[in-house]
This record gives structure tokens, sequence and C-alpha cells, in this order.
């Protein structure tokens, strides 16, 4: 006895069906999603080249649908990560942070995974790029290119193009080894600030490495934050509460702090406000009124473009390879106080990186408290050098007499 083959069964009613379309040559799958407002079924559908495929995007349709997340399906990586760096960094330095994180995706990310569709984007996609970056990235690099993509895949998130954030997945690798700091030992510091002393970039110098000021906070110092003359006991110093970046800001709160000048310092900054003061009488209305210490010929603000070309004049007009960076006079202020027997805490406290809150005083009613350690050791560490100058100055003297 023959069995009699089964009728497929029909779809009943409201639920998901799957058919073969032979004008579009392709399977087609109708999917069930209750009703609208206006009464009318929600039946939307989808395509593919196999029924398995086709189940596949209604598995996901359904997922979209449950968290209330429709991911565009032409949505890329490339649109994501624009629309973060547009839209998700509102108030931060076009030119800093902005422009950082521009010049690492256009670089590293968007040519590499940018045209793959965000919804279809896999941590194995995501493990394979960075692999491929690890060979020419160092470790540090890497994970902010993979802060990148995660950051904009959430902004995605939030704006209802993605349904979920596969970078949070991976773990950046391990990349090529990067470039360590560097710091000038004392006979270098002496050799780059001799370099420098016929330079305009002198006094920048010498505050730089004598009291561990940032490049972005010395470049924007005014000189109603320094305080050269000082009343009852006070020492000479310098208020940090500005830096280059949006609205003025310092890196952090912490970073905020009052710190003592050094003798040379204070030495080379009054030498430096006459010899402004000459300039800017000379140049009249082409001055630029920006009260700004270091300046340009014309009184402009000066740019980090304009402290390492010079910087590295002088460092290779000092005997020293032109490898050296501006920043890494900060590492050479630490090292030369850690050198010479100053506490860490104290250190961390002088550079802007202690928790005490104690500099965080209104500084234009009441006098914040000053730091006085790290001006004290540049003395001192300074001051056989001063002195051997002074020696020399006085033979010289007795020989003409």
């Amino acid at each position: 006895m023959t069995e009699t083959p089964k009728r497929a069964q029909r779809a009943g009613h409201g639920a998901d069906t799957i058919y073969w379309d032979p004008v579009k040559k392709s399977y087609v799958g109708a999917v069930s999603l209750g009703y609208a407002p206006n009464g009318k079924r929600r039946r939307p559908k989808v395509y593919g080249k196999t029924k398995t495929e086709v189940r596949q995007k209604i598995r996901d349709l359904k997922k979209e649908v449950q968290t209330g997340v429709k991911a565009p399906a032409n949505y890329t990586v490339a649109d994501a990560v624009n629309d973060w760096l547009e839209r998700g960094l509102k108030g931060r330095d076009e030119k800093g942070t902005i422009g950082k994180n521009r010049s690492m995706a256009n670089k590293h990310l968007i040519p590499f995974i940018g045209k793959a569709k965000l919804k279809e984007l896999s941590a194995d996609d995501v493990d394979d790029w960075l692999d491929d970056r690890a060979e020419f990235l160092a470790t540090r690099s890497l994970r902010d290119l993979l802060a990148i993509l995660r950051r904009s895949i959430a902004h995605a998130q939030r704006r209802d193009k993605a349904a979920r954030n596969v970078a949070l997945l991976v773990t950046a690798p391990e990349g090529r080894p990067g470039r360590p700091s560097k710091a000038l030992n004392l006979e270098e510091a002496k050799a780059v600030l001799t370099a420098a002393r016929p330079s305009r970039l002198y006094a920048y110098l010498v505050l730089s490495l004598l009291s561990g000021v940032r490049t972005e906070e010395a470049r924007p110092l005014t000189w109603d934050h320094v305080f050269l003359e000082t009343k009852d006991g006070i020492p000479p110093h310098v208020a940090v509460w500005r830096s280059v970046r949006k609205h003025g800001e310092t890196k952090t709160r912490k970073s905020r702090r009052t710190i003592a000048l050094p003798k040379q310092v204070v030495d080379v900054l009054e030498e430096h406000m006459r010899w402004q003061k000459q300039e800017r009488a000379s140049r009249g209305m082409e001055w630029s009124p920006t009260g700004r210490v270091f300046t340009t010929r014309s009184g402009e603000p000066l740019d980090a473009a304009n402290v390492r070309r010079d910087f590295k004049a002088i460092v290779k007009k000092a005997g020293l390879k032109p490898e050296w960076t501006p920043r890494e006079l900060r590492h050479s202020f630490v090292s030369l106080l850690s050198d010479h027997g100053i506490p860490l805490e104290r250190i961390a406290l002088l550079v802007g990186h202690s928790s005490q809150a104690t500099t965080e005083a209104v500084y234009r009613k009441q006098l914040r408290p000053v730091i006085t350690q790290g001006a004290e050791a540049m003395d001192d560490i300074f001051a056989e050098d001063q002195e051997g100058e002074d020696t020399e100055g006085d033979e010289e003297g007795d020989a003409v007499a």
C-alpha cells in the first residue's frame, strides 16, 4: 500500500510565509507585525536567494521590532564614525580631540572597514581589522582606534541605527612598541638652554623646563597670571589655570595649580617682559593685544607648530638629536627633581597630578597656596652653573682691568 504524500501546510492567518517569486527570481518572506494605528496590517517583506537567507532576515527584522531599533540597511561603519565625529563630540576642541580622532579614523579605520554595513559588522571583522593594524601601530594607538569604533557605534545605538555594539566584544591586541618618553639629563638641559639664549623661545623653554608646565599651558599664559613682584613673604609664582584646550580649560581640574618660580625663571621672565614691551612699542598698532607672555613677532599667540619648529632648531644647535619634542621638557623637569631627591608625591603635586584641592581657591580674591618645593630645588640644581658663569665674568673683568 503506497502512502499518500503529505500536502504542504498552508500558513495560518497572520503567520510568517516564505514563497518563490518568479518575477523577482528570489524567495520572499512576508512577516506579520500586527496592525498600524490606521488599522492596516503591518506585513513587511524581505528577499533572498535562499530560504535560509530569508529566514535569517525575518529573525533580524523581528529582533529589530522587539528592541525598537530599525537599523538602516545601507548605514555603514564610515557613516557611524562620521556621525559621531560631527555630532557626538560637540563642545570639544576642533583642532585637538576632534582633529586627532578624525585623523586616526581617516587613516586607519574608514579605509579598512568603513564600507561594511554596520548591521552586518561582526566581532570577527573587528578582530581581523585590529590584527592587521597591529603590524603598523603601537598598542596605545590600537586602543584609541577601538575606542573610536566603540563610541561611534554607541552613538548610532542612541539614535536607533544599531542594535548592538560588537566592538565591546573585542579587546585591542598588542601592537608595535611605542616611542618611549625621554628626559634630558642635567648637562643636556643646560646645553639646550644655552643654545636657546638668543632665541625668542628662550623664556618659554626656561619656564617649561624649570617649572614643569605643559606646553599647552605655557602657550596661552597671560601676564596677569604671572606674579613676579609679591609681598608679605610670598614667593614669585605663576597661576596655571588655562590651556589651549576648548574654552581654555586645563587638562583636568587637578591640573589647575599655582607654583612658585625659581629665581632663574623670574630673572628670565623680567628680561622677557622688558624686551616684549620694547618690541610692542616698535610695532605699534600692528601688535596683537592678547596679553600673552609668549607670542610671535606680531604679538599673535604661539601655536604648537611654531614651538616644535623652533625647538627642533635649538636642540640641533645644542648638539642633540633632533628627535626631542617640547613636551619632553616636562618629563625632564620630573626627572631632574627625582634625581635631586624630591619625593614623588611632591613632584605629582607640582605637575598637577595630585588629588589635593588646595589650589582650587578663587585666585583673584585670595592667593592660592603656592607650591615652593620645585622652585627651591631648581634653584639648587642650576645654581652651580650660574655661579660658574658669574666667576668667569669676574675673571674676565679682572683681566680687562
